[in-house]
């Protein structure tokens, strides 16, 4: 239903008698897409749609939530750029807002941190805000820096990956720096320069992280939405025989025809957009399910003994995940992220 909004045609779907709005309303504010739901619910008839309250009510929230700060959240963007420009650094933006720029309605795609890469000059960036903006960097943090700039958190990434939690981030890693030595992909926004992923970096960037989140902490649909709008907006700059031997190479070919299946198959997107992807039924349904509702559901609590424990748990549950989207065992991601961790006390 919200998908009609993406320009998919739902028209042959049948609603039953009574819609449980609360409860779809949970489910999309938990997925990032309340918005677009929104935008759905616009193209019913209006007996199929929400009483005029809870209406009104979610019309409220997508303003304030939304499309007012997408519009400060673009702002923040152009102002953080502008100084980086005007001392010849170029920032490139990722996830969020370069995310955004395929949706139909980018202020309804949920933003929240600002993600940049320097091109390699991040050290020197950070010195630079801290010296003339009187910033203060958090550096405690894996793969990149932390500040705050006009409300938001900013994550100056010195490396796209963590290549402390996994081997196969450190050569992947080097794919990537790669990659984002490219600089002919921009905007003009607000009148400054803001540099955008290249096609293939934005694909193997935004894979990596949405298969990095699937198999430890949890994903939401919309990096799923994400995936598909870039596909079908950037599929046909993608060289997909060089996508697929780097997925291969790194074990992660189960979970990204997966991934495709529930695009194509449950999300309504054009297959044809696609490369031909072959699954197991039993194990797709698994990770859709996974995806709506995971099946570790144990909740954090204080404490660094049992902040430990907890990941420890919820690391054996999610065995069968990591097996999709790694090549190295769990033992050997295990040992890496005990040391990570102590390298980075913070991060447990």
């Amino acid at each position: 239903m919200a998908l009609t909004s993406l320009g998919i045609d739902h028209s042959g779907i049948s609603f039953p008698d009574e819609v449980r709005w609360s409860e779809i309303k949970v489910l999309a504010d938990r997925h990032g897409l309340s918005a677009i739901a929104l935008d759905g619910i616009e193209k019913l008839p209006e007996y199929q749609r929400p009483t005029k309250e809870t209406l009104l009510q979610w019309i409220g929230e997508t303003f304030q939530g939304y499309d007012y700060r997408y519009d400060a959240y673009c702002r923040a963007i152009a102002e953080l750029a502008g100084f980086y420009n005007h001392h010849d650094f170029k920032m490139m933006v990722l996830k969020g807002y370069a995310c955004s720029q395929d949706w139909p309605k980018p202020e309804h795609r949920p933003c929240g941190d600002i993600d940049i890469w320097i091109f390699g000059k991040q050290k020197f960036a950070d010195a630079l805000l801290a010296k003339e903006e009187g910033l203060k960097i958090d550096n405690t943090h894996h793969h990149h820096t932390v500040f705050i700039w006009q409300g938001f958190m900013v994550e100056n990434h010195y490396d796209f990956l963590n290549i402390h939690h996994h081997k196969s981030n450190v050569e992947l890693e080097t794919i990537l720096k790669e990659l984002g030595a490219e600089d002919s992909y921009f905007v003009e926004l607000y009148g400054e320069k803001v540099y955008l992923p290249s096609p293939h970096l934005h694909a193997l960037f935004l894979l990596r992280h949405m298969m990095s989140n699937f198999a430890s902490t949890g994903m939401q649909f919309r990096q799923l939405i994400d995936w598909a709008l870039f596909v079908e907006k950037h599929g046909k700059e993608v060289d997909w025989g060089w996508l697929d031997d780097i997925v291969e190479r790194f074990g992660m070919t189960p979970i990204f025809q997966i991934f495709n299946a529930i695009c194509v198959e449950d999300l309504g997107f054009d297959p044809g957009i696609f490369p031909v992807f072959q699954y197991e039924p039993i194990l797709k349904e698994r990770v859709l399910n996974e995806i709506i509702t995971p099946e570790f559901s144990e909740v954090e609590k204080g404490g660094i003994i049992s902040r430990a424990i907890y990941k420890y748990r919820r690391w054996k549950a999610n065995a069968w995940k990591h097996k999709l989207c790694y090549r190295e065992s769990m033992w050997s991601a295990f040992w890496s992220g005990v040391k990570s961790h102590l390298m980075k006390p913070s991060s447990i």
